[in-house]
Protein backbone atom coordinates (compact mmCIF):
# COMPACT_ATOMS: atom_id res chain seq x y z
CA UNK A 1 0.00 0.00 0.00
CA UNK A 2 2.85 2.73 0.69
CA UNK A 3 4.77 1.62 -2.41
CA UNK A 4 1.64 2.37 -4.43
CA UNK A 5 1.14 5.89 -2.45
CA UNK A 6 4.63 6.81 -3.47
CA UNK A 7 4.39 5.88 -7.05
CA UNK A 8 1.31 7.71 -6.84
CA UNK A 9 2.74 10.51 -5.81
CA UNK A 10 5.77 10.18 -7.19
CA UNK A 11 4.15 9.87 -11.23
CA UNK A 12 1.24 12.62 -11.19
CA UNK A 13 1.25 16.03 -11.36
CA UNK A 14 -0.64 18.94 -12.55
CA UNK A 15 -1.09 20.26 -15.82
CA UNK A 16 -0.59 23.80 -16.51
CA UNK A 17 -3.98 24.03 -17.74
CA UNK A 18 -4.94 23.23 -13.60
CA UNK A 19 -3.32 26.49 -12.54
CA UNK A 20 -4.65 28.61 -15.13
CA UNK A 21 -8.41 27.74 -14.23
CA UNK A 22 -7.51 27.54 -10.72
CA UNK A 23 -6.42 30.77 -10.87
CA UNK A 24 -9.60 31.86 -12.59
CA UNK A 25 -11.62 30.11 -9.60
CA UNK A 26 -9.49 31.92 -6.98
CA UNK A 27 -10.39 35.09 -8.59
CA UNK A 28 -13.96 34.96 -8.30
CA UNK A 29 -14.01 33.83 -5.13
CA UNK A 30 -11.87 37.16 -4.25
CA UNK A 31 -14.28 39.02 -6.39
CA UNK A 32 -17.09 37.66 -4.44
CA UNK A 33 -16.07 39.15 -1.59
CA UNK A 34 -17.80 42.33 -3.08
CA UNK A 35 -19.87 40.47 -5.33
CA UNK A 36 -22.18 37.84 -4.11
CA UNK A 37 -22.93 36.03 -7.28
CA UNK A 38 -19.42 35.98 -8.50
CA UNK A 39 -18.77 34.22 -5.06
CA UNK A 40 -21.50 31.66 -5.47
CA UNK A 41 -20.33 30.89 -9.12
CA UNK A 42 -16.52 30.45 -8.09
CA UNK A 43 -17.60 27.87 -4.85
CA UNK A 44 -19.91 25.87 -7.04
CA UNK A 45 -17.18 26.15 -9.84
CA UNK A 46 -14.28 25.41 -7.28
CA UNK A 47 -16.90 22.09 -6.01
CA UNK A 48 -16.87 20.83 -9.80
CA UNK A 49 -13.16 21.34 -10.69
CA UNK A 50 -12.14 19.66 -7.85
CA UNK A 51 -14.49 16.71 -8.40
CA UNK A 52 -13.07 16.53 -12.64
CA UNK A 53 -9.13 16.67 -10.94
CA UNK A 54 -9.59 14.04 -8.46
CA UNK A 55 -11.01 11.77 -11.33
CA UNK A 56 -9.05 12.77 -13.83
CA UNK A 57 -5.91 11.68 -11.66
CA UNK A 58 -7.83 8.57 -11.13
CA UNK A 59 -8.54 7.44 -14.89
CA UNK A 60 -4.93 7.91 -14.98
CA UNK A 61 -3.68 6.08 -12.76
CA UNK A 62 -5.77 2.93 -12.91
CA UNK A 63 -7.55 3.24 -16.53
CA UNK A 64 -4.41 2.29 -18.26
CA UNK A 65 -1.33 3.15 -19.55
CA UNK A 66 1.26 4.27 -22.01
CA UNK A 67 4.27 2.39 -23.58
CA UNK A 68 7.31 3.18 -25.31
CA UNK A 69 10.14 1.98 -26.70
CA UNK A 70 13.23 4.00 -28.22
CA UNK A 71 14.60 1.99 -31.74
CA UNK A 72 18.53 2.89 -32.41
CA UNK A 73 20.51 2.59 -35.57
CA UNK A 74 23.37 -0.21 -34.71
CA UNK A 75 25.70 2.76 -35.41
CA UNK A 76 25.33 6.50 -36.21
CA UNK A 77 27.17 8.66 -38.90
CA UNK A 78 29.16 11.64 -38.11
CA UNK A 79 28.06 14.74 -39.53
CA UNK A 80 24.98 13.11 -41.25
CA UNK A 81 21.44 13.56 -40.40
CA UNK A 82 20.99 9.99 -38.49
CA UNK A 83 16.95 9.36 -37.90
CA UNK A 84 15.57 7.59 -34.45
CA UNK A 85 12.20 6.05 -33.94
CA UNK A 86 9.86 6.47 -30.59
CA UNK A 87 7.35 3.62 -30.53
CA UNK A 88 4.26 4.56 -28.53
CA UNK A 89 1.51 2.16 -27.27
CA UNK A 90 -1.63 3.55 -25.79
CA UNK A 91 -3.59 1.42 -23.67
CA UNK A 92 -6.38 4.01 -22.33
CA UNK A 93 -9.72 4.00 -23.62
CA UNK A 94 -9.47 7.36 -24.35
CA UNK A 95 -7.11 9.34 -26.82
CA UNK A 96 -4.39 10.88 -24.78
CA UNK A 97 -2.11 13.93 -24.90
CA UNK A 98 1.52 12.62 -24.32
CA UNK A 99 4.79 14.63 -24.11
CA UNK A 100 7.73 12.15 -24.72
CA UNK A 101 11.10 13.92 -23.31
CA UNK A 102 14.17 11.68 -24.27
CA UNK A 103 17.52 12.22 -22.34
CA UNK A 104 19.69 12.84 -25.54
CA UNK A 105 23.69 11.73 -25.27
CA UNK A 106 25.45 14.67 -23.25
CA UNK A 107 27.19 15.39 -26.64
CA UNK A 108 24.68 17.48 -28.20
CA UNK A 109 23.86 19.47 -25.04
CA UNK A 110 20.38 19.55 -25.32
CA UNK A 111 18.19 19.47 -22.15
CA UNK A 112 14.82 20.91 -23.78
CA UNK A 113 14.62 18.63 -26.09
CA UNK A 114 10.63 17.21 -26.51
CA UNK A 115 8.11 15.62 -29.08
CA UNK A 116 4.24 16.06 -28.48
CA UNK A 117 1.75 13.84 -29.74
CA UNK A 118 -1.99 13.16 -29.47
CA UNK A 119 -2.81 9.01 -29.77
CA UNK A 120 -6.00 7.45 -30.03
CA UNK A 121 -7.69 4.96 -27.69
CA UNK A 122 -5.82 1.74 -28.06
CA UNK A 123 -3.67 2.35 -30.99
CA UNK A 124 0.26 2.51 -31.56
CA UNK A 125 1.92 5.86 -32.67
CA UNK A 126 5.09 6.39 -34.19
CA UNK A 127 7.75 9.43 -33.58
CA UNK A 128 10.36 10.06 -35.45
CA UNK A 129 13.45 12.89 -34.97
CA UNK A 130 16.94 13.23 -36.45
CA UNK A 131 20.08 13.78 -34.54
CA UNK A 132 23.06 15.25 -36.49
CA UNK A 133 26.39 14.19 -34.48
CA UNK A 134 29.37 15.91 -35.08
CA UNK A 135 31.91 14.14 -32.57
CA UNK A 136 33.05 10.31 -33.50
CA UNK A 137 32.97 8.73 -30.02
CA UNK A 138 30.34 6.94 -27.73
CA UNK A 139 27.23 8.49 -27.10
CA UNK A 140 24.54 7.39 -24.09
CA UNK A 141 20.89 7.79 -24.64
CA UNK A 142 19.13 8.10 -21.22
CA UNK A 143 15.61 7.29 -20.10
CA UNK A 144 12.38 7.89 -22.01
CA UNK A 145 9.90 10.44 -19.89
CA UNK A 146 6.56 10.22 -20.93
CA UNK A 147 4.14 12.83 -19.59
CA UNK A 148 0.61 11.78 -20.33
CA UNK A 149 -2.69 13.51 -20.05
CA UNK A 150 -6.44 12.55 -20.73
CA UNK A 151 -8.47 15.19 -23.05
CA UNK A 152 -9.56 17.05 -19.92
CA UNK A 153 -6.03 17.74 -19.59
CA UNK A 154 -6.29 19.02 -15.58
CA UNK A 155 -3.77 16.06 -14.76
CA UNK A 156 -0.39 14.43 -15.86
CA UNK A 157 1.11 10.78 -15.12
CA UNK A 158 4.35 10.39 -15.84
CA UNK A 159 5.61 6.90 -17.09
CA UNK A 160 9.61 6.17 -17.80
CA UNK A 161 11.10 3.83 -19.07
CA UNK A 162 14.82 2.66 -19.07
CA UNK A 163 16.31 3.23 -22.46
CA UNK A 164 19.29 3.20 -21.22
CA UNK A 165 21.49 2.41 -24.30
CA UNK A 166 24.95 2.98 -26.22
CA UNK A 167 25.48 3.86 -29.50
CA UNK A 168 29.11 4.44 -31.30
CA UNK A 169 29.11 7.22 -33.75
CA UNK A 170 31.72 6.95 -36.52
CA UNK A 171 33.07 8.08 -39.51
CA UNK A 172 30.59 9.45 -42.33
CA UNK A 173 29.70 6.15 -43.79
CA UNK A 174 26.66 7.52 -45.44
CA UNK A 175 28.89 10.19 -47.34
CA UNK A 176 31.05 7.26 -48.59
CA UNK A 177 27.85 5.16 -49.73
CA UNK A 178 26.70 8.55 -51.38
CA UNK A 179 29.66 8.63 -53.26
CA UNK A 180 30.59 6.05 -53.84
CA UNK A 181 27.19 5.42 -56.04
CA UNK A 182 28.49 8.61 -57.85
CA UNK A 183 31.60 7.68 -58.74
CA UNK A 184 31.01 4.50 -60.14
CA UNK A 185 27.54 5.38 -62.23
CA UNK A 186 28.43 6.81 -65.55
CA UNK A 187 26.56 9.58 -65.21
CA UNK A 188 28.69 11.35 -62.58
CA UNK A 189 31.90 12.23 -62.87
CA UNK A 190 32.36 14.96 -60.42
CA UNK A 191 32.68 18.20 -63.60
CA UNK A 192 36.20 16.48 -64.04
CA UNK A 193 37.72 16.75 -67.61
CA UNK A 194 37.43 13.75 -69.49
CA UNK A 195 41.21 13.67 -70.75
CA UNK A 196 42.67 10.83 -72.76
CA UNK A 197 44.41 7.57 -70.96
CA UNK A 198 48.46 7.75 -71.26
CA UNK A 199 49.01 4.37 -72.55
CA UNK A 200 46.59 1.66 -73.62
CA UNK A 201 45.19 0.09 -70.54
CA UNK A 202 44.28 -3.66 -70.75
CA UNK A 203 41.48 -4.69 -68.20
CA UNK A 204 37.65 -3.87 -69.46
CA UNK A 205 35.97 -1.64 -67.48
CA UNK A 206 32.97 -0.06 -69.00
CA UNK A 207 31.36 1.08 -72.45
CA UNK A 208 30.90 5.40 -72.85
CA UNK A 209 30.45 7.73 -74.76
CA UNK A 210 32.73 8.93 -77.51
CA UNK A 211 34.71 11.80 -76.52
CA UNK A 212 37.84 13.83 -78.65
CA UNK A 213 41.32 11.80 -77.90
CA UNK A 214 39.66 8.40 -77.39
CA UNK A 215 41.55 5.69 -79.17
CA UNK A 216 39.34 5.10 -82.03
CA UNK A 217 40.15 1.37 -82.20
CA UNK A 218 37.96 1.28 -79.27
CA UNK A 219 35.17 1.52 -80.55
CA UNK A 220 32.18 -0.72 -80.19
CA UNK A 221 30.16 -0.68 -83.32
CA UNK A 222 27.12 -2.99 -81.78
CA UNK A 223 26.85 -0.26 -78.55
CA UNK A 224 26.90 2.75 -81.37
CA UNK A 225 24.36 1.05 -83.80
CA UNK A 226 22.38 0.40 -80.57
CA UNK A 227 22.60 4.19 -78.70
CA UNK A 228 22.95 6.03 -82.67
CA UNK A 229 25.80 7.61 -81.09
CA UNK A 230 29.83 6.70 -81.35
CA UNK A 231 30.47 4.91 -78.49
CA UNK A 232 33.70 2.99 -76.84
CA UNK A 233 35.38 0.48 -74.81
CA UNK A 234 36.86 1.82 -71.65
CA UNK A 235 39.90 -0.02 -69.94
CA UNK A 236 42.07 0.32 -66.98
CA UNK A 237 45.09 -0.74 -66.04
CA UNK A 238 45.25 -4.43 -64.73
CA UNK A 239 47.85 -3.69 -61.82
CA UNK A 240 46.35 -1.97 -58.32
CA UNK A 241 48.29 1.65 -57.12
CA UNK A 242 48.94 1.61 -53.69
CA UNK A 243 46.94 4.74 -52.71
CA UNK A 244 47.44 6.09 -48.89
CA UNK A 245 45.42 8.85 -47.13
CA UNK A 246 48.05 10.40 -44.61
CA UNK A 247 45.92 12.25 -42.27
CA UNK A 248 47.89 15.55 -40.13
CA UNK A 249 46.63 14.94 -36.42
CA UNK A 250 48.41 18.59 -34.97
CA UNK A 251 46.24 20.90 -33.52
CA UNK A 252 45.60 23.23 -36.30
CA UNK A 253 43.61 20.26 -37.30
CA UNK A 254 41.11 20.98 -34.63
CA UNK A 255 39.84 24.16 -35.95
CA UNK A 256 36.27 24.00 -35.84
CA UNK A 257 34.18 24.53 -38.98
CA UNK A 258 30.19 24.33 -38.32
CA UNK A 259 30.36 22.64 -35.45
CA UNK A 260 33.28 19.77 -36.92
CA UNK A 261 36.84 19.83 -36.76
CA UNK A 262 38.87 19.79 -39.96
CA UNK A 263 40.26 16.46 -38.70
CA UNK A 264 36.41 14.84 -39.03
CA UNK A 265 35.99 16.55 -42.30
CA UNK A 266 39.63 14.72 -43.27
CA UNK A 267 38.32 11.44 -41.86
CA UNK A 268 34.92 11.30 -43.49
CA UNK A 269 36.85 12.04 -47.00
CA UNK A 270 39.41 9.43 -45.68
CA UNK A 271 36.66 6.63 -45.19
CA UNK A 272 34.98 7.61 -48.85
CA UNK A 273 38.22 7.99 -50.60
CA UNK A 274 39.53 4.80 -49.40
CA UNK A 275 36.30 3.38 -50.82
CA UNK A 276 36.29 4.63 -54.25
CA UNK A 277 40.05 3.72 -54.36
CA UNK A 278 39.25 0.47 -53.82
CA UNK A 279 36.18 0.23 -56.14
CA UNK A 280 39.28 1.43 -58.90
CA UNK A 281 40.77 -1.94 -57.69
CA UNK A 282 43.53 0.40 -56.06
CA UNK A 283 44.52 -0.46 -52.46
CA UNK A 284 43.98 2.00 -50.23
CA UNK A 285 46.25 2.48 -46.91
CA UNK A 286 46.74 4.97 -43.87
CA UNK A 287 48.62 7.16 -41.92
CA UNK A 288 47.82 9.07 -39.21
CA UNK A 289 50.82 11.10 -37.70
CA UNK A 290 51.40 13.80 -35.14
CA UNK A 291 55.16 14.37 -33.42
CA UNK A 292 55.74 10.81 -34.15
CA UNK A 293 53.38 8.30 -36.53
CA UNK A 294 50.17 6.95 -34.60
CA UNK A 295 49.03 4.30 -36.71
CA UNK A 296 49.70 2.64 -40.25
CA UNK A 297 47.35 0.28 -41.96
CA UNK A 298 49.12 -1.62 -44.68
CA UNK A 299 47.31 -1.15 -48.25
CA UNK A 300 44.96 -3.53 -49.68
CA UNK A 301 41.56 -3.82 -51.41
CA UNK A 302 40.29 -6.83 -49.06
CA UNK A 303 36.65 -7.17 -48.32
CA UNK A 304 37.66 -6.78 -44.73
CA UNK A 305 40.15 -4.34 -45.56
CA UNK A 306 37.19 -1.65 -45.37
CA UNK A 307 36.20 -2.55 -42.10
CA UNK A 308 39.68 -2.06 -40.84
CA UNK A 309 40.01 1.17 -42.27
CA UNK A 310 36.52 2.03 -40.62
CA UNK A 311 37.33 0.73 -36.83
CA UNK A 312 40.89 2.50 -37.60
CA UNK A 313 39.83 6.34 -38.35
CA UNK A 314 36.68 5.86 -35.44
CA UNK A 315 39.71 5.63 -32.80
CA UNK A 316 41.62 8.65 -34.16
CA UNK A 317 42.12 11.26 -31.43
CA UNK A 318 44.91 14.46 -31.31
CA UNK A 319 46.82 15.44 -28.36
CA UNK A 320 46.88 19.26 -29.89
CA UNK A 321 51.01 19.08 -30.42
CA UNK A 322 52.82 20.06 -33.68
CA UNK A 323 53.42 17.89 -36.47
CA UNK A 324 56.60 16.65 -37.80
CA UNK A 325 56.83 16.06 -41.19
CA UNK A 326 60.73 15.60 -41.29
CA UNK A 327 59.69 12.15 -38.89
CA UNK A 328 56.85 11.66 -41.29
CA UNK A 329 59.56 11.80 -44.35
CA UNK A 330 61.97 9.62 -42.71
CA UNK A 331 59.31 6.95 -41.96
CA UNK A 332 57.73 6.86 -45.14
CA UNK A 333 61.19 6.20 -46.54
CA UNK A 334 62.15 3.07 -45.07
CA UNK A 335 58.54 1.71 -44.71
CA UNK A 336 56.87 3.16 -48.07
CA UNK A 337 59.76 1.63 -51.25
CA UNK A 338 57.46 1.71 -53.89
CA UNK A 339 55.83 4.73 -55.77
CA UNK A 340 52.64 5.42 -54.45
CA UNK A 341 49.92 8.26 -54.34
CA UNK A 342 50.06 10.31 -50.99
CA UNK A 343 47.06 12.10 -50.10
CA UNK A 344 47.81 14.36 -47.16
CA UNK A 345 45.46 16.43 -45.16
CA UNK A 346 46.83 18.68 -43.31
CA UNK A 347 46.37 22.78 -42.62
CA UNK A 348 48.77 25.31 -43.00
CA UNK A 349 47.23 28.54 -41.79
CA UNK A 350 50.36 30.74 -42.91
CA UNK A 351 52.75 30.52 -45.67
CA UNK A 352 56.05 30.34 -43.16
CA UNK A 353 54.62 27.50 -41.59
CA UNK A 354 54.55 25.70 -45.48
CA UNK A 355 57.52 27.09 -45.90
CA UNK A 356 58.82 24.94 -42.80
CA UNK A 357 57.42 21.63 -44.07
CA UNK A 358 58.03 22.28 -47.84
CA UNK A 359 61.79 20.77 -47.98
CA UNK A 360 60.11 17.19 -46.35
CA UNK A 361 57.39 17.68 -48.64
CA UNK A 362 59.19 18.11 -52.04
CA UNK A 363 61.59 14.85 -50.73
CA UNK A 364 58.55 12.75 -50.91
CA UNK A 365 57.30 14.40 -53.86
CA UNK A 366 60.70 12.69 -55.80
CA UNK A 367 59.58 9.51 -55.14
CA UNK A 368 55.82 9.24 -54.86
CA UNK A 369 52.66 11.26 -56.00
CA UNK A 370 51.92 13.82 -53.59
CA UNK A 371 48.58 15.54 -53.11
CA UNK A 372 48.59 18.14 -50.10
CA UNK A 373 45.04 19.43 -49.51
CA UNK A 374 44.54 22.90 -48.38
CA UNK A 375 41.88 24.23 -46.36
CA UNK A 376 39.85 27.32 -47.64
CA UNK A 377 38.51 29.33 -44.75
CA UNK A 378 35.16 30.29 -46.09
CA UNK A 379 34.99 33.03 -43.13
CA UNK A 380 37.66 34.70 -44.90
CA UNK A 381 35.14 35.35 -47.73
CA UNK A 382 32.37 36.86 -45.94
CA UNK A 383 35.04 39.34 -44.44
CA UNK A 384 36.53 40.07 -47.75
CA UNK A 385 33.26 40.55 -49.73
CA UNK A 386 31.39 42.88 -46.82
CA UNK A 387 31.94 46.48 -47.60
CA UNK A 388 34.03 48.21 -44.61
CA UNK A 389 32.60 51.02 -43.10
CA UNK A 390 34.57 51.81 -40.01
CA UNK A 391 38.03 51.43 -39.90
CA UNK A 392 38.07 47.86 -37.31
CA UNK A 393 35.81 46.78 -40.24
CA UNK A 394 38.58 48.13 -42.57
CA UNK A 395 41.54 46.52 -40.46
CA UNK A 396 39.88 43.17 -40.22
CA UNK A 397 39.28 43.26 -44.02
CA UNK A 398 42.77 43.74 -44.74
CA UNK A 399 43.64 41.03 -42.41
CA UNK A 400 41.59 38.86 -44.28
CA UNK A 401 42.85 39.46 -47.91
CA UNK A 402 46.07 38.89 -46.60
CA UNK A 403 45.25 35.48 -44.81
CA UNK A 404 43.65 34.63 -48.70
CA UNK A 405 46.99 35.75 -50.27
CA UNK A 406 49.09 33.75 -48.04
CA UNK A 407 46.61 30.63 -48.93
CA UNK A 408 46.75 31.08 -52.53
CA UNK A 409 50.72 31.98 -52.55
CA UNK A 410 50.97 28.55 -50.81
CA UNK A 411 49.02 26.78 -53.52
CA UNK A 412 51.24 28.20 -56.23
CA UNK A 413 54.96 27.31 -54.35
CA UNK A 414 53.66 23.93 -53.58
CA UNK A 415 52.88 22.83 -57.33
CA UNK A 416 56.28 24.94 -58.25
CA UNK A 417 57.62 22.22 -56.38
CA UNK A 418 55.70 19.13 -58.61
CA UNK A 419 53.33 18.91 -55.74
CA UNK A 420 49.62 18.45 -56.69
CA UNK A 421 47.04 20.75 -54.25
CA UNK A 422 43.53 20.30 -53.35
CA UNK A 423 42.15 23.98 -52.19
CA UNK A 424 39.03 23.59 -51.25
CA UNK A 425 36.70 24.33 -48.40
CA UNK A 426 35.56 21.64 -45.57
CA UNK A 427 32.43 20.77 -46.72
CA UNK A 428 33.37 20.10 -50.12
CA UNK A 429 36.45 18.20 -49.17
CA UNK A 430 35.00 14.80 -49.96
CA UNK A 431 33.85 15.35 -53.60
CA UNK A 432 37.14 17.32 -54.25
CA UNK A 433 39.13 14.44 -52.80
CA UNK A 434 37.44 11.67 -55.29
CA UNK A 435 37.95 14.53 -57.70
CA UNK A 436 41.71 14.66 -57.81
CA UNK A 437 41.82 10.75 -57.47
CA UNK A 438 39.48 10.65 -60.63
CA UNK A 439 41.47 13.21 -62.50
CA UNK A 440 45.39 11.74 -61.56
CA UNK A 441 43.92 7.99 -62.48
CA UNK A 442 42.47 9.47 -65.84
CA UNK A 443 45.62 11.31 -66.78
CA UNK A 444 47.85 7.66 -65.66
CA UNK A 445 49.65 9.30 -63.32
CA UNK A 446 48.93 6.93 -61.14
Amino acid sequence: MRNKLKNFFDSLFFHPNFYKIWSVILLLIFIGYWFSVLYVIGKFAFMIFTALTLADFIFLFRAGKVTAERKLPEKLSNGDPNNIQVILQNYYSLPVHVNVIDELPEQFQKRDFELSVIIKPRSLKQLHYTLYPVVRGVYRFGQLNLFVSSPLQLAKIRFRYAGDKQVKVYPSFVQMRKYELMALSNKYRFGIKRVRRLGHTLEFEQIKEYNKGDDYRTINWKATAKYNKLMVNQYQDEKSQNIYSVIDMGRHMQLPFNAMTLLDYAINATLAFSNIAMKKKDKAGLITFEKQIHSFLKPDNGRQHLQDIFEMLYAQHTRFNETDYERLYTWIRHQIPTRSLLMIYTNFEHINSMRRQLPFLKKLAKKHLVVVVVFENTELKKVITKPAGESLELYHKIIAEDFDWQKRMMIKELRLHNIQTIFTAPENLTSATINKYLQLKAQGLI
